[in-house]
């Protein structure tokens, strides 16, 4: 089985600087929709069985463009959510960024990972429905040529990813880059998911 995880496009939210990671109209920019379209080129030929997306707008839009493309039949995932900000969400001044990247700096250093805010989501929380979804796709198809393309979202993937892949830890995450529409490519092997990194990204 091989997995393709990859951070929707550019969206609304990201160049107005909002916090927005339920379900707020913040559709894709322009540039957002030409990131998804490039991915689809990238991906174009590969055997791809599903496309599994998070219901946040971005992520949606992203996935459908994708699976547009590449005749894809499309599933939204709760669990590839971006970590919920609670009291944050919506907001767009100073002091919720200023709080928000205090909470995002203290998961990096590995602090405060079961706290959440005010109606919203902890470290853990994400991690745990994030590996539970993925973990339930490699119990089932592990053993096959299945393959499946998640879109998600960026701290989604670096609370994630190192959780599942049996060779990468946070770092390496983000030295390979969370940018829009950037790639990660994994594959069971032995039982384990392995981090393809020589793949394109």
């Amino acid at each position: 089985m091989k997995l393709y995880f990859t951070r929707h496009g550019e969206s609304e939210a990201n160049i107005r600087m909002i916090i927005s990671n339920r379900d707020l109209p913040h559709p894709l920019t322009e540039r957002g929709r030409l990131q998804a379209a490039a991915l689809a080129e990238e991906l174009r030929g590969r055997p791809i069985n599903r496309i599994y997306a998070s219901p946040i707008p971005r992520a949606k839009e992203t996935a459908q463009i994708l699976s547009d493309a590449l005749k894809v039949p499309l599933e939204l995932a709760d669990a590839l959510r971006e970590p919920d900000c609670g009291i944050l969400e919506g907001r767009s001044d100073q002091a919720a960024w200023a709080e928000h990247d205090s909470w995002k700096q203290n998961w990096v250093l590995g602090h405060d990972l079961d706290r959440r805010l005010e109606g919203g989501e902890s470290y853990n929380d994400v991690r745990k429905r994030f590996v539970s979804f993925v973990g339930k796709l490699v119990r089932q198809y592990g053993k096959s040529e299945a393959e499946f393309l998640l879109v998600t979202h960026g701290a989604a993937m670096l609370i994630g990813l190192p959780a599942i892949l049996s060779n990468a830890d946070q770092q390496s995450i983000v030295e390979a880059g969370l940018g829009h529409t950037s790639l990660f490519t994994a594959e069971v092997q032995d039982g384990k998911l392995v981090w393809l990194r020589n793949m394109p990204s």
